[in-house]
């Protein structure tokens, strides 16, 4: 467990989340227990990220972040801000997310142009983000940041830009804990990503992963790494979603379908 040792900044989001400084000598953006969204967007983070990861997509590291009630109290910026008041963010145990580099050195992007875009060396990628985006039920788009890490390393003049995936709160419908399937949801808002896909084959390695990877003692054991305050001791409620994670893996292919089918048309080139 780590231990939050600064304040740097607020990030954008719903969540409200902060970037810290924490006791790893990494820097993490952390999102509270008492965020406005739900409580259980802690969970749906922790849980999809580490899914995310076992199909072999494009993530961070992932870690639970004690911050202390010190911390709060001499940070005025440590608050959540609602409709009608602002209430100190809470002590315990976050949600973090470490941030891909330096902050000082590394910018990251939410979009990129077209030209800059086809220089994304992990672009395909973006097909296994659809696989686990339709398998998890993402209710939101699919959230990514791109940077260039060679820049940062070498000092390099041009961009080698990589993604990673960000954001996985909104998975299993976020606080409602439910599969509402959608042709369009999970899809990232930019057909240009999809343009290498040309038909299921695409999809196929990361559906072979999501079929031999990802078991029912597997998804028990990550259940059991959240920390219950964060879905309040319902452990019945976080087992029935694993249960139906587990199910729910049959599926993807034609839900991918679906959204093939669909009026938006996200994949020009699968005919």
């Amino acid at each position: 467990m780590l231990q939050a040792l600064e304040q740097i900044r607020r990030m954008r989001g719903g969540a409200q989340s902060h970037l810290m400084r924490c006791s790893d000598g990494y820097y993490y953006v952390v999102k509270f227990q008492n965020n406005p969204q739900h409580r259980r967007i802690l969970v749906n983070e922790m849980l999809g990220t580490k899914l995310a990861a076992r199909l072999g997509l494009p993530t961070v590291p992932v870690a639970i972040v004690e911050v202390s009630e010190e911390l709060i109290r001499l940070t005025p910026e440590l608050a959540m801000e609602l409709p009608r008041v602002r209430v100190p963010c809470q002590p315990g145990l976050q949600f973090g997310a470490r941030y891909p580099g330096d902050p000082r050195k590394v910018t990251l992007h939410d979009f990129l142009p077209d030209e800059q875009l086809r220089e994304v060396e992990n672009l395909h990628e973006f097909a296994g983000m659809l696989v686990f985006d339709k398998w998890t039920c993402n209710t939101n788009g699919r959230q990514t940041v791109f940077f260039d890490e060679t820049k940062e390393a070498r000092g390099e003049a041009a961009a080698r830009y990589k993604t990673r995936m960000i954001d996985q709160g909104f998975c299993f419908n976020a606080g409602e804990w439910n599969f509402p399937d959608a042709p369009l949801r999970g899809l990232y808002a930019r057909n240009r990503v999809y343009q290498g896909i040309t038909g299921m084959e695409s999809f196929a390695p990361w559906l072979e992963r999501l079929e031999n990877s990802v078991s029912e003692r597997v998804l028990d054991e990550l259940g059991r790494e959240v920390p219950p305050a964060w879905y309040q001791d319902e452990y019945d409620a976080l087992a029935r979603v694993l249960e139906q994670l587990y199910q729910r893996r049959a599926r993807v292919a034609g839900l991918i379908v679906e959204a093939k089918k669909s009026n938006r048309q996200p994949f020009p080139n699968w005919m």
